[in-house]
């Protein structure tokens, strides 16, 4: 059986009658080419950033006592001055009327040093009458005296009434400075007794804890007959209220970012974020596009020796309460000015020991590689920086079958614009009637 095999094996050669063709050589691929589209355009650097509040409050008491209500609704929106708390005002009541009573005793006083003092007026009045009386008889009295016509102890009375009447003057100026005095300290207790009185209704006020600004309330941080502290510094937290809009978003740019904008502004290509209320743009992790736009509202005065990066702060309006303070965030500020610059898609660029690069594709059908620097991307096409002027054709399908310094054929493709309305192509800073202020409730 073996040996039967072994024999139409050989014969087979025999059986092949004239000679096997060879197979044609293949012709070039077919690659798709394009000329890259050239647009004017704004590059908008992306950067992450963190939503907070323009507002945010600690309400704390300000007076200890017991906590009598909280007049609140958790969670929800309080406008500025609604009633939140209210401590025991009863002590504080009390306080009150002992200060008013205080003062009703004090203008009392004041009062009646001001009767003295008229008092004392009248009685120097008086004396200054009882003076000029006795110095007339006294007059009198000598020019009788020398004519014999009354006797030495006449004149001397005379002259007693006179020390007399004088002493009773002194003595009513003493009682005026003395009125005068004691108006004075008695004026001084009213001022007190004010203050204190001010004080205790002040006091008083603090029971009832306001809302300070409009904003979204939180919880309770303490119920209804537990004792509070009052104090500035170490006052018991009651709960928290955060401004909803408009709303702030912090987020940090590198060295290399932060040099580009100082250039950009010295060379008057792009002006300055700390001064001019550029456009940024907001989207959030759910959203597509970035519908949200604001303008810068801060740059910070140095950077980070730990992070090296500058912290900016951007603010965005915020009616629907949609941008919650804490939420992570993309957000677009301009890094450029508009200005024209070349576009090719994703798909025609490859790499040669990580150089990015085109393939260009001559008259003939001959290919060559061209290496570019790019940008970012821009209505779904990246920017080539450097490397092609748009004048020329480059493969956008068929990398994959590119040799180098071989031919292809070609067919005619077209490189689409993926337009992007939310970030747009033009530019400017924001006048002043369109700045977002902070909230007018503080």
């Amino acid at each position: 059986m073996h040996r039967f095999l072994l024999f139409l094996l050989c014969l087979l050669p025999l059986g092949c009658s004239g000679p096997i063709d060879a197979p044609p050589p293949p012709g070039p691929p077919l690659v798709t080419v394009a000329q890259p589209l050239k647009r004017v355009v704004v590059e908008w650097d992306s950067f992450t950033g963190r939503l907070d509040p323009v507002d945010f409050v600690e309400v704390r008491a300000r007076v200890g006592g017991y906590l009598q209500s909280n007049n609140f609704i958790e969670g929800q929106v309080v406008a500025k001055d609604s009633l939140l708390c209210v401590i025991d005002p009863r002590p504080f009541q009390a306080e009150v009327a002992r200060a008013t009573a205080g003062l009703k005793e004090a203008e009392a006083r004041l009062t009646q040093s001001q009767a003295q003092k008229t008092q004392a007026f009248a009685q120097r009045e008086q004396a200054q009458a009882q003076l000029h009386l006795a110095e007339t008889q006294l007059a009198r009295a000598v020019t009788l005296f020398r004519t014999q016509k009354i006797s030495q102890d006449e004149v001397d009375v005379r002259e007693s009434q006179v020390i007399q009447a004088a002493a009773d003057t002194v003595a009513a100026l003493a009682q005026i400075e003395a009125a005068s005095a004691a108006i004075a300290a008695a004026e001084a207790a009213v001022g007190t007794a004010q203050a204190v009185l001010e004080g205790a209704a002040l006091e008083l006020s603090y029971t009832e804890i306001r809302a300070p600004i409009t904003g979204l309330v939180s919880r309770r941080y303490i119920t209804e007959g537990n004792l509070v502290d009052g104090g500035s510094s170490g006052g018991t937290l009651l709960t928290t209220i955060v401004a909803r809009d408009p709303v702030h978003c912090y987020f940090d740019a590198n060295e290399r970012d932060l040099l580009k904008y100082l250039r950009l502004h010295v060379s008057g290509e792009r002006e300055s974020s700390r001064g001019a209320k550029n456009p940024v743009y907001l989207a959030l992790v759910d959203e597509q596009g970035f519908p949200h736009k604001g303008h810068m509202d801060f740059v910070d005065n140095r950077v980070d020796p730990n992070t090296g990066t500058m912290r900016g702060r951007a603010i965005f309006p915020n009616p629907d309460g949609l941008l919650v303070p804490g939420l992570f965030a993309r957000i677009r500020l301009p890094g450029s000015q508009p200005h024209e610059v070349v576009l090719v898609p994703d798909s025609a660029l490859a790499s040669d020991m990580g150089q990015p690069l085109v393939w260009v594709v001559a008259a003939d059908g001959s290919v060559r590689p061209q290496p570019v620097t790019l940008g970012p991307l821009r209505h779904g096409l990246r920017i080539v920086r450097t490397g092609l002027d748009g004048s020329e054709r480059i493969v956008i399908r068929g990398l994959q079958l590119v040799r180098p310094e071989g031919t292809v054929e070609t067919e005619l493709g077209a490189i689409e614009l993926e337009l992007d309305s939310s970030l747009p192509d033009t530019y400017a800073p924001l006048p002043p009637e369109q700045w977002l202020t902070r909230p007018n409730n503080r």
